[in-house]
Order: C-alpha cells, then structure tokens, then sequence
C-alpha cells in the first residue's frame, strides 16, 4: 500500500468519525433550565424545576426519535446572573431551547440572547405582560398579570359589589394588579374609593387595612407576593374585624400560595382568591400530577410555579413532534402557535397572537377537606380568556 493511498484511508476514517459525531451530536436536545435554586426565590425554583423533572417522569427522554437532555442553571434570582447564565447555555453548552425564568427582570434580560441566537425561549413564569414582545422567539406558558387583573375585576364587580378598594404591595406586579383589577371593577360600573400601596421591605399593614376599613367599600381587592407576607396582612384583617364590618375581602392567589396555605391557620378559610391553578383542580390529569409531584418533593403540594413549568416541558415536547426533531429555532416557535392542549389547570392554547396561553381564571375559596389540610378549591371561573391589552386592534 503506498504512503498516499494510506494518508487517503487514513484522511477517510477520520473524517468519518467526525462525521459519526455530528450526527450523534444531532441526536441529542438539549433544554437549557434557568431557575432560583438559592437565594429568596429558592422555593419557586424548586418548583418549577419539579414541574418539568415530573413531566419528564411521565413523558420519558425521547422525543421524535432524539434524546432529550435537561440542562439545569442556577441564576439565585438576580437578573444580571440570569442574562449571563443563559450566554453560558447557548454559547458553551449549545442548548437548543431555554426555558423557566423564575422572575421579570431575567426573562427580560435574557430576551435579546434569544433573539441573537435564534433559540426558543420558553417563559415558564414572569406575568408582566411585555415579556413576549421582547422577543419573537419567546412563548410564555404563565400568564399575564392582564390575563388574571381585568377578569377578576369584572367578577367582583358581578357578584354585586358597587365599590372597591385596592391594597397592594408597593412594587411592579403589585402596582399592575392594582391597575388591571381596577380597570375590569370599572368597566362594569364599579367605582374605586382609594388604590392603597403598602411597601414591600418590611411592610406594616396596620394604618392601611384601617385606612380601607374608613372608606367604607363593598370590596377590599389584595395582591400580595407569596410568602410570608400574606400571614401578616391576614393577621391584621382578623384583628380588625373587616369581614364582620361587611366588606368581602378578595384576593390575587399568592395571598394563599399553596407553600404556605397550610401554615397561616384558621384565619383563611373562606378567604376568596383567583388564579390560574390550584392542586385542588378537579380532574383526573390534575390529580395525577399533583400525585406524582408529591412523591419527587417530599410530599408537598405543586403550586402554580410547577403547573406552568410542566407546560412549558409540554410545549416543547409538541413542537418537537410536529418537526420531527428540529433543531431549527424558528422552526419550532412557528410549531408551538396555536398549539392546544388539556393541562393540569385545564385546557390550554398558544394563543398565535401573542404568544401567551389562552386559559381558565379561576376563582377559589379556601376550605379544610378531610384529609385536615387546607385547599383553594374552585367554584367558579371565566374561562378562555386572552390578554386584552396584546391584541392586535383591541384597546
């Protein structure tokens, strides 16, 4: 054999293994997952990554004939952490999807990596509304703070309450309830007596449930984070008798998120919430997952946080099967439009105009079931209902 005809078979086999690994390289997805795994917003990224991990579980790892590889990142809840944990992703690891984002300001930082890199980026939580305008390569399976604000309102207003006053913590979220929920009261004739902010560091509620106990309102309208914040304000709405003075006391759903429901005692029963989800949802799918999540989480409850993050892994999965394993960004976000489905919180679609899921709000009263814990159990609720302010033409 002579020296070229050798270099040529050797030139040959080399080539042929790179080109082997390539192809095994294409076998595999890779789902970049940005969650709070230290830091205050610790228990949301346990949440949300026990939400995907659980659809995982009941899915498998092979998606249209590709292996699927959840890649899990720390960003402790700090933007600037978020946006450079997501360049590492695309850039190092060569992720084909980012998803979770378990704050605002991290979705927002990281969507014009999405955009650059072409990568699909799935928001799993975050509710300011502007998220998907961003980027054209973010679909979002939370919801918007719109999405719960203006309906929640109109409800309230419905059930013949001719007056409201808001209390809110005193930052972005708080201060978009405050406006969305007003603006759904006021649309169907109710009036707002008074728009009260408590702040969110160390807040004292006191002179501002008395504030509200003064007006005088039919309705006292509440959103505050989850946590412990919500057992101090429920602490001074029982000391102060506001039920027993005749107002009806309504809540956005973090008040009684299901990490701490448990925890703030017979004060909340009855207490009146609206959300997207809650582990208390009747049907057979939901029950399901709230079992399965409990066994990965030491038997706590799933919360609105892992509903939306085994979504979001849904998404993903689905869009895969429409393009059978394309790694093609747009490709894939152009798969994930109008894409519809029957979720734990109920049925669900990729609303094409702005990419955010037309879903259920739901409306619920916290009651203790016989197994001696207490529930968000839903009575009521406005389905399908889109972001108003995204659409296009609409007001």
């Amino acid at each position: 054999m002579t020296r070229i005809t050798r270099r040529s078979l050797m030139a040959g086999a080399g080539a042929a293994l790179v080109a082997t690994g390539a192809q095994a390289q294409q076998q595999v997805i890779k789902i970049g997952l940005i969650s709070s795994q230290t830091g205050p917003f610790a228990a949301v990224g346990r949440q949300l990554e026990g939400g995907a991990r659980v659809y995982m579980q009941k899915y498998g790892d092979m998606v249209a004939g590709k292996k699927i590889e959840l890649i899990v990142r720390d960003d402790t809840g700090v933007a600037d952490q978020t946006r450079r944990v997501a360049q590492e992703l695309i850039t190092n690891d060569k992720v084909n999807f980012i998803a979770g984002f378990t704050l605002t300001p991290g979705a927002l930082a990281t969507a014009p990596l999405a955009t650059q890199s072409k990568t699909p980026m799935v928001v799993m939580l975050g509710a300011t509304s502007i998220i998907p305008d961003r980027s054209p390569f973010i679909v979002r399976t939370s919801l918007s703070m719109a999405q719960l604000g203006i309906p929640y309102g109109g409800w309230i207003a419905d059930q013949g309450n001719k007056t409201m006053v808001t209390l809110v913590s005193d930052y972005g979220p708080g201060q978009d309830f405050e406006t969305l929920a007003s603006r759904g009261f006021t649309e169907k004739g109710g009036k707002v007596l008074a728009n009260l902010r408590a702040p969110l560091a160390n807040p004292e509620f006191a002179a501002f449930v008395q504030r509200a106990v003064d007006l005088k309102p039919d309705a006292l309208v509440i959103f505050v984070p989850a946590g412990g914040i919500g057992a101090a304000l429920m602490k001074q709405l029982t000391e102060r008798g506001v039920a027993q003075q005749g107002i009806k006391i309504y809540a956005e759903g973090s008040l009684l998120d299901e990490d701490v429901i448990n925890s703030m005692g017979e004060s909340v029963i009855g207490t009146i919430t609206s959300h997207t989800y809650s582990p208390a949802h009747d049907s057979a799918l939901n029950a399901e997952f709230v079992a399965a999540y409990r066994k990965v989480a030491e038997g706590r409850r799933p919360n609105l946080v892992a509903a939306y993050a085994y979504d979001g892994m849904h998404l993903i999965y689905e869009a895969l099967k429409k393009t059978n394993g394309s790694t093609d960004g747009e490709t894939n976000v152009k798969a994930m439009l109008g894409l519809e489905w029957e979720s734990p919180r109920g049925p669900v679609k990729v609303d094409p105009d702005t990419r955010d899921l037309v879903q259920n709000i739901y409306i619920r009263r916290a009651e203790r079931r016989a197994d001696g814990e207490i529930w968000n159990v839903e009575f009521a609720n406005v389905p399908a209902v889109r972001d108003v302010t995204r659409i296009p033409g609409a007001k």
